[in-house]
């Protein structure tokens, strides 16, 4: 018997990298799964059914059920019809992870629109559009039945914390997609429905592009730090009943490690006896931002590698 016997999973982007592990694993722990893959390149562009349909045919061949899903997580029908495939091939409908995603990453003096649109779409409009269909579904059936057997995880970056220059795009829909994640776990608790962020380290199609490529690649020997199968144990955990006091947190992991974010932390409070004005401002503000470096101490600077 496995933790998830009886469980249904959608796992988007599943055809390789994070999302084949997270399917893999999810399987493992007896769950049926979804498995959807549009199956584009690291840049968005092509499209290959094939990934998801081997990764399919692996957990059969290993015991498990899964049927593919094909369509565009960022689509309002076609997330729909992902939570309607579960529901009418295996009767029910439990865990959403949602991990489909691609790069374009430029400057922001040099992005074009197209570039930040569709990033913002696949990423942020993707995870809103799953989210919102899966809750549909676990706010209905919770409504007629009280509790329900529902889990919720979203994949960010740390992107969302350090703001990279390169990746505006990136950025911004990772940071969005914590805020409806968190949003979506005040809204659902009452269910017993859970919603988790998480934040991988791994060798993906997207990491072994440009600059962190070189951070990601595989040792020649010895344990494979970046290596998806690292990051999916989390997942399995997240999405199972040992978890289901777990609700509205933003976890990092990879290789060994699992590290648990919180907050940005206050940092001061300003007060005037008086309506504030230009030189007010400036002398209750001025003190504290007189020793510090601009940039650096205003925020996390990356210091991961």
């Amino acid at each position: 018997m496995g933790e998830l016997d009886g469980k249904v999973a959608v796992v988007t982007g599943a055809g390789r990298g994070l999302g084949r592990s997270h399917a893999l694993e999810l399987a493992r722990l007896g769950a049926r799964v979804v498995v959807n893959d549009l199956g584009v390149a690291a840049d968005g562009n092509g499209r290959d059914e094939s990934a998801g349909q081997a990764v399919v045919d692996e957990i059969k061949s290993l015991g498990g059920e899964a049927v593919a899903h094909f369509g565009d997580v960022a689509d309002w029908d076609a997330s729909k019809a992902m939570i309607t495939t579960a529901v009418e091939t295996f009767g029910d409908f439990n865990i959403l992870v949602s991990n489909a995603g691609f790069c374009r990453d430029k400057m922001i003096f040099s992005m074009e629109e197209a570039d930040f649109d569709s990033v913002l779409r696949v990423h942020l409009k993707g995870h809103f559009c799953g989210i919102r269909h899966a809750s549909q579904y676990l706010r209905n059936k919770g409504k007629a039945e009280g509790q329900v057997y529902g889990r919720i995880l979203s994949t960010a970056s740390e992107a969302a914390f350090f703001a990279d220059p390169g990746q505006p795009n990136y950025s911004a829909a990772k940071a969005g997609i914590i805020a409806i994640t968190n949003g979506a776990a005040q809204a659902l608790a009452k269910y017993g429905v859970t919603a988790n962020t998480f934040m991988p380290r791994a060798r993906t199609a997207m990491t072994l592009v440009g600059q962190t490529a070189q951070f990601f690649e595989k040792p020649d020997e010895g344990f494979d730090t970046f290596d998806p199968d690292n990051v999916s144990p989390l997942v399995g955990w997240l999405a199972s009943p040992a978890a289901a006091k777990v609700s509205g947190n933003v976890f990092i992991v990879w290789g060994k490690q699992i590290a648990i974010m919180e907050y940005p932390r206050h940092a001061g409070d300003f007060d005037s006896p008086d309506a504030w004005n230009h030189e007010s401002v400036g002398a209750a503000l001025g003190g504290f931002f007189e020793s510090k470096e601009p940039v650096k101490d205003s925020f996390i600077v990356p210091s991961v590698f």
